[in-house]
């Protein structure tokens, strides 16, 4: 039971670094105790998607009279809905399935924990224990779980997370959403456009609040326009779920309001699933939840590493998986370099979107920088107008001596298909001036990176 490579987990994080590590001669194994993919497959990125493109066709449908079609009696099929968004996460996990073969990765079903002298022993859903033996190292890659907080207790009925909110077995009329993190404006959004009344309780004063101010303002017009009740400085004090729904104890600024609702969704962020895996009988250092590791994923104890959310960058599908081939390709020996944290974009799928990648114009006025910001308005967009989607804008800020492209904020159709250009731009260190005179097709909702560029520069022409 001897390999090179064990990974514990087959989520973005483990299973690209165990495709990685075979590509590279490893042989490797994957320990999953449950489907493989992970969360994000089979329970997150993927699922949520297929609930949003469903919302998106119903939004369509119900204002098609605005594009010139008439369509009579629509309605949407809740269970029918669910039911497509399984069948994509079941099609995109048989798809792990395939990789793992096709790369000649032995896939370990079972629960495991991590041994001294990187070793992993897996007990199978019969309870029998099988040690294996990891000569270059065993990667930890056991991702996250819903956060639960003491007095948002989740019953998986009533109140309930992420996983439940996407196999509901029937549309709710009325729903709290605790938290407007991504999880938390993606449903948001994806229930109130099936008809259901939705209330967002924030705690900050913004919703999306690691994004740009702005940005945060503009999502919440939007969604007040779809007729989402939002509360921010806000937070739930207590859910009495005794009677037929819940009554949900709201702290404002104004005092206590109780909202009577039938769902409170719990999206109030990640817990970390490092418990009950051996880290503390091998000795492997945490702190706050997190493993700590260096530049390359390596724990404190030689042989044993860690990628994703366990770790502390960003909870990020594609961050896990960047995470996973730097560390795989540094125990092959190869030369990589770390990660750049301060260049990862964020989407976030909710209508409209929002994507982003780099520093907030707040973040670089507190340190200091000198600034130019430019902002195009898809107002002004000829592509987003024939969308009749029109909501939204390109903001990007600069530093005013260099030129350097600081970060890039976006909001708006299909803009998460557009940040990308905008982390490319700063991986290459092109200045202003020069994503200026990139020529960008017409029509597009792209050409809005270079007016917004110009913008900044007194240069913009649509606008």
């Amino acid at each position: 039971m001897a390999y090179d490579i064990i990974v514990l987990g087959s989520g973005p994080g483990g299973y690209v670094a165990a495709i990685r590590a075979s590509q590279l001669g490893l042989k490797t194994a994957v320990v999953e105790k449950a489907e493989l993919g992970g969360v994000c497959l089979n329970w997150g990125c993927i699922p949520t998607k297929a609930l949003l493109k469903s919302a998106n066709v119903f939004e369509y449908i119900s204002h098609s009279e605005d594009y010139g079609i008439k369509v009579k009696d629509a309605s949407a099929d809740f269970s029918a809905v669910v039911k497509r968004s399984r069948g994509v996460a079941e099609k995109m996990s048989g798809g792990v399935q395939f990789l793992m073969k096709k790369n000649k990765i032995d896939v370990i079903n079972g629960f495991g924990k991590v041994k001294a002298g990187k070793k992993v022993v897996v007990t199978d859903d019969k309870g029998k224990e099988t040690e294996y033996t990891a000569s270059k190292g065993v990667i930890i890659a056991t991702g996250a779980r819903s956060r639960e907080l003491p007095n948002l207790k989740q019953d998986g009925k009533k109140i309930i997370d992420y996983r439940a909110a996407m196999v509901l077995p029937k549309m709710p009329k009325k729903m709290v959403v605790v938290g407007s993190g991504a999880i938390g404006v993606e449903f948001a959004y994806f229930y109130n456009a099936m008809g259901c009344d939705v209330t967002i309780v924030e705690y900050m004063p913004n919703i999306v609040p690691v994004e740009d101010e702005e940005v945060s303002k503009q999502l919440e017009r939007s969604f007040k326009k779809q007729g989402i009740k939002i509360m921010t400085n806000s937070s739930v004090e207590k859910v009495d779920t005794g009677g037929k729904g819940c009554k949900v104890t709201v702290k404002t600024k104004k005092g206590e309001e109780v909202i009577d609702c039938e769902i409170v969704l719990s999206a109030v962020g990640i817990q970390t699933n490092i418990e009950g895996i051996g880290l503390e009988d091998v000795g492997i250092v945490t702190d706050k939840g997190k493993i700590i590791v260096n530049d390359f994923y390596q724990t404190n104890m030689p042989g044993f590493y860690a990628i994703g959310d366990i770790t502390p960058g960003p909870a990020l599908a594609h961050v896990a998986s960047a995470e996973g081939i730097i560390c795989v390709e540094k125990i092959a020996g190869m030369h990589v370099e770390p990660l750049d944290y301060g260049n990862i974009p964020g989407c976030t799928y909710c209508s409209p979107e929002v994507a982003s990648v780099g520093m907030t114009e707040k973040a670089a006025k507190e340190k200091g920088i000198d600034i130019k910001v430019g902002k195009f308005p898809f107002s002004a967009s000829g592509k987003a107008s024939a969308a009749g989607n029109n909501d939204g804008f390109v903001k990007l800020i600069f530093d005013a001596k260099y030129g350097e492209l600081l970060g890039g904020h976006m909001i708006g159709g299909n803009v998460t298909e557009m940040i990308a250009e905008i982390v490319a731009v700063r991986k290459l260190e092109t200045t202003g001036h020069e994503l200026i005179k990139t020529v960008h097709p017409h029509p597009t909702l792209s050409e809005a990176v270079m007016e917004a560029a110009a913008a900044a520069y007194d240069e913009v022409i649509h606008l």
